[in-house]
């Protein structure tokens, strides 16, 4: 009866029957139901909130996100590649660089906007090149691939990548390598791979733009970021 009354769910209340995950406003309070049900340890991983290590990023008030983000927890100290999608604002640059954080790899967190690369240059600033490789190339440049050995690369709006680049892209991924522009042999490379976009990427591999055996290997462990409204 109050002037700003009661909300589960967005949706002002006097009386209801609460489900797990229900969000309840009280004023400027909130409040999340959860169901004692659980066994003890099943609680404690979903209770994020309560661990001081998660980094801030992963703190909310979403059940279903905070089970995602219990999930991100386990598999970050390993190299399993994540893809982080939604829309542009959600925080996906945020995520990636808590994930390596958490992993515990000794080298940069090297983030790559493909969607900013020139197509033509794709590849020679993500795998490098050697002198005389093409006009202009003077010295040898070891592109952010390599610059990322031993820690994070992370391909935002990674659909945007021309096919050509999505092949040797998929090389990383399965073998580890990269061969630099002009060179004949290829490097071996230790790094973990964060993507993500604000694309809907089975649209673009049904119509041909994306390859779906590249989906497959960056998709180890899929994040969708609700939108901030």
């Amino acid at each position: 009866g109050s002037k700003n009354g009661t909300l589960v769910g967005g949706e002002r209340s006097t009386q209801c029957v609460l489900a797990e995950g229900d969000l309840i406003e009280i004023g400027s309070s909130l409040l999340v139901y959860r169901d004692a049900g659980g066994s003890t340890s099943e609680q404690g991983d979903r209770d994020l909130a309560a661990d001081q290590a998660v980094p801030d990023v992963f703190r909310t008030l979403s059940v279903q996100l905070e089970r995602r983000a219990a999930e991100l927890l386990r598999i970050a100290p390993t190299r399993v590649p994540v893809l982080v999608v939604g829309e542009t604002g959600t925080g996906k640059e945020l995520v990636a660089r808590a994930i390596h954080e958490l992993s515990g790899r000794i080298g940069p967190f090297v983030p790559v906007n493909c969607g900013a690369l020139p197509r033509e240059l794709v590849e020679s600033e993500l795998f490098g090149y050697r002198r005389g490789a093409f006009s202009g190339a003077r010295d040898d440049r070891t592109g952010l691939a390599r610059k990322a050995d031993r820690g994070t690369l992370f391909l935002d709006e990674v659909a945007e990548l021309p096919e050509a680049s999505q092949v040797a892209l998929l090389r990383l991924l399965q073998e580890g390598e990269v061969r630099p522009l002009g060179s004949s042999e290829f490097v071996h490379v230790n790094v973990r791979v964060i993507a993500a976009t604000h694309q809907n990427l089975e649209a673009r591999m049904d119509d041909g733009r994306f390859r779906r055996d590249l989906h497959g290997r960056l998709a180890g462990v899929e994040l969708l970021m609700p939108p901030l409204r």
